[in-house]
């Protein structure tokens, strides 16, 4: 399947955890040297290095979405365009979420029932909470 009317993923942006303990997995990852960008009281967004690379930590309580990686995307437009193109093609993909930290995206399973994140991060960055 070709993604027409799109440029295609560009970068694997961050993945999300499933932790037991959240506080314990957070003081963990901050050790290594990340940086902690958002904090919520059932998940964590961490980033690491000039790159940027994320990690969400997601506390057993958080329901949102289950562990999965996803592909960042510099513009919002490419978002819509891919999740349009994937729905056009019969791949389930659920709707585009616009969150309170900035970005947008959408979820979806690969052929083998991985779940990924299709997601548009701002000019910037994710913006911080802490």
């Amino acid at each position: 399947m070709f993604l027409s009317g799109s440029k295609g993923v560009q970068r694997i942006g961050h993945i999300a955890l499933r932790v037991e303990n959240l506080e314990r997995a957070k003081s963990f990852y901050l050790s290594l040297g990340m940086s902690l960008i958002w904090d919520d009281k059932d998940w964590c967004y961490l980033e690491a290095g000039k790159g940027k690379d994320g990690l969400a930590l997601l506390a057993p309580s958080y329901k949102a979405a289950g562990p999965h990686f996803a592909f960042h995307f510099e513009e919002k437009e490419e978002v819509f365009n891919i999740q349009n193109t994937l729905k056009e093609s019969g791949v389930k993909v659920g709707p585009v979420h616009e969150h309170r930290d900035g970005t947008a995206s959408f979820y979806m399973q690969d052929t083998e029932g991985n779940w990924l994140e299709m997601l548009y991060v701002p000019p910037g960055g994710i913006q911080s909470n802490v």
